[in-house]
């Protein structure tokens, strides 16, 4: 045995926390959460049926570091941060991804219902989270439609002078223009509340009682609006009437479904007894044996609920420790949780449902992953590269690109391949200051040097593969900052755009002289794969330099105006809540604003809009 577990394991408290397990060159091998520090603990070394992939982590095991928790929960929450910051090769790993999106009801006197993504706060009400993006639009539109719910921002919404299309066409009740009172506007907002909250029976039965009171005091046209209210609600109550019964229950559906090394953890969510979608995860599995379903359900729940409020009901396929898993939830959210195996009723079809569609994700997952390791193989033969323990997920590579208009508003992009496929979440983008505008190669010079200049002092490894989106020219320059910087030039490979700029006819430069360029043509999986990347670092670029270059030019279209300083600009920004309720302001309403004459408003609307109108007369 590697360390004198007998008498380390005499030591360990019999209480909840974590442990930690070290190798011999000091790297964390695993970090796992125990109930009975040295019950878990023991387990690795007295039990004779271990897996493979435990026994060799045990044999590499030097040293062990434990923490002490007051509660299991704490030791859930500590648990999923040092796996986060320590990386340990053995523990299953989710990836970071987008927080997950809300949809939001704001506090205003009219309140709007939006699309929201980060932090909660207590003046709004937020509903969800939902799985993603398309399951939150999907709500917007009901309520749009049944409810007639505002979903302009304010800047807009203070500065209308007419309805909008919106309006128009039934999806919005003009609060913007007075058409409804604030008491009705209110009185949608509780029932588009109360429907989300998934009582939508009492909303129906409150619905049809006030279309009948309408119509007995002869108030026609009030009851038609509520009788279309009805008519949209049923609609959508009959479309998704598998989601709407089963009592009013939040609850989260669990499936792991293995296959061929590859996993696929599919979570779908049910809010308010109304089934909002489900959302696919593909962990990265540690190397070196088999896992189980049990193993990597606890690591999702670990990892996943350490940001996010747990619902009172989670379904899954996964058996287990029913007893143990319920009290680990109940204490994390401070309430009772109940976890199901076996379900009935609708909470079975919710439960099929979640383990078809793994499955579908799955099978995908597994094509696509199929493909990406072929072309990545292909890549690593052509450039003759050897992964890292022959590892294919450990290879990385980083795609520089340039984009700016005519030298105005220059950016730099650095987007990240790894585990065969991009890593959204490493993608970086430099501002490109003090240069001469144009000077693609002074660009290169400074994003790349600003990206591996801590490389160079040892804060993080250089990529198996720096793709450089230029000929010659510009691998030379990335070379010479290389070779400024101490590192490796031979990673640098340079993709220089064929006639016409049509992919497959690209020619890859390196940096080493004794390298001859390389075109690979039309079929080579290598260079479909390197126009993937490539095509996404332009796309990365040319994004944010337009962003930058709107936000340069809306500030200096009231920068440029005699008269307009920062004090100003702050003021009229403020008014208007930024460029886009300004350009819906009148010159009358600009005029309202302190410190701003009937002339100054003239100009400023002016500048805008590249045009001149005549001042009306106020009544």
């Amino acid at each position: 045995m590697a360390f004198d577990a007998k008498a380390i394991l005499k030591n360990l408290p019999s209480l909840p926390g974590v442990y930690r397990y070290f190798d011999a060159e000091g790297h964390c091998l695993y970090v796992g959460k125990a109930r009975d520090l040295k019950r878990r603990v023991s387990s690795y070394f007295q039990k004779k049926d271990l897996t493979p992939r435990i026994a060799i982590m045990v044999s590499q095991i030097e040293r062990l570091e434990t923490t002490v928790t007051r509660s299991e929960a704490e030791a859930l929450l500590l648990e999923n941060n040092l796996i986060k910051s320590l990386s340990p090769k053995y523990n299953i790993l989710f990836r970071d991804d987008k927080s997950y999106p809300y949809l939001k009801i704001s506090s205003e006197s009219f309140p709007r219902i939006a699309y929201y993504r980060g932090g909660v706060d207590k003046k709004s009400r937020f509903y969800g989270p939902y799985p993603n993006a398309q399951s939150v639009k999907e709500a917007i539109q009901i309520l749009q439609k049944v409810f007639r719910l505002r979903t302009c921002e304010s800047s807009v919404f203070n500065n209308r002078s007419r309805v909008c299309l919106l309006a128009q066409i039934g999806r919005c009740s003009g609060p913007c223009v007075g058409a409804i009172s604030r008491e009705d506007y209110s009185a949608d907002v509780q029932r588009a509340e109360q429907f989300l909250d998934g009582h939508s029976d009492e909303l129906m039965t409150d619905l049809q009682n006030r279309m009948m009171a309408h119509s007995a005091a002869l108030e026609f046209e009030k009851a038609a609006v509520l009788r279309d209210q009805i008519a949209a609600l049923s609609n959508i109550l009959h479309q998704q009437a598998v989601d709407t019964t089963g009592g009013q229950v939040d609850c989260d559906i669990i499936c792991v479904k293995i296959q061929n090394n590859a996993v696929c953890v599919n979570l779908a969510m049910v809010r308010g007894s109304r089934h909002l979608g489900d959302r696919a995860y593909f962990p990265t599995l540690p190397k070196g044996g088999e896992t189980n379903e049990l193993e990597i359900f606890e690591a999702f729940v670990s990892q996943h609920y350490e940001s996010l409020a747990v619902p009172s009901l989670i379904i899954t396929d996964v058996s287990g420790d029913k007893d143990d898993l319920e009290n680990l939830l109940s204490e994390l959210s401070e309430r009772k949780v109940s976890v199901v195996h076996n379900p009935t009723g609708i909470r079975r079809q919710w439960l099929e449902m979640c383990q078809t569609n793994a499955d579908i994700h799955l099978a995908r997952h597994l094509a696509t992953t199929g493909s990406q390791l072929a072309r990545l193989k292909n890549l690593c033969e052509v450039l003759q590269i050897v992964p890292p323990n022959e590892d294919w997920m450990k290879i990385r590579m980083e795609c520089f690109d340039i984009s700016h208009t005519s030298g105005e508003a220059t950016q730099a992009s650095c987007v990240v391949y790894e585990g065969a496929g991009m890593a959204h979440n490493q993608y970086r983008r430099f501002n490109i200051t003090g240069i001469e505008p144009g000077d693609d190669y002074a660009a290169m010079r400074q994003a790349v040097q600003r990206r591996y200049q801590p490389v160079s002092r040892g804060e993080g490894d250089l990529p198996s593969i720096v793709l450089i989106d230029g000929g010659k020219g510009q691998v030379q320059v990335v070379k010479e900052v290389f070779e400024d910087l101490g590192l490796d030039t031979s990673v640098i490979v340079g993709v220089a755009k064929g006639e016409g700029r049509k992919v497959g006819l690209e020619t890859l430069i390196f940096a080493d002289p004794e390298r001859k360029p390389l075109t690979l043509g039309r079929e080579s999986q290598a260079l479909m794969l390197i126009a993937e990347i490539r095509d996404e670092a332009h796309r990365f670029a040319i994004t944010g330099m337009r962003a930058k270059r709107a936000k340069v030019r809306n500030s200096s279209k009231l920068e440029d105006i005699e008269g307009i300083g920062p004090k100003r600009r702050q003021k009229i920004l403020s008014r208007f809540g930024g460029m886009r309720g300004l350009r819906n302001a009148s010159v009358q309403d600009i005029a309202r604003i302190d410190g701003i004459s009937t002339e100054l408003a003239q100009r400023i609307y002016t500048q805008i809009h590249g045009q001149s109108i005549a001042l009306q007369e106020q009544d």
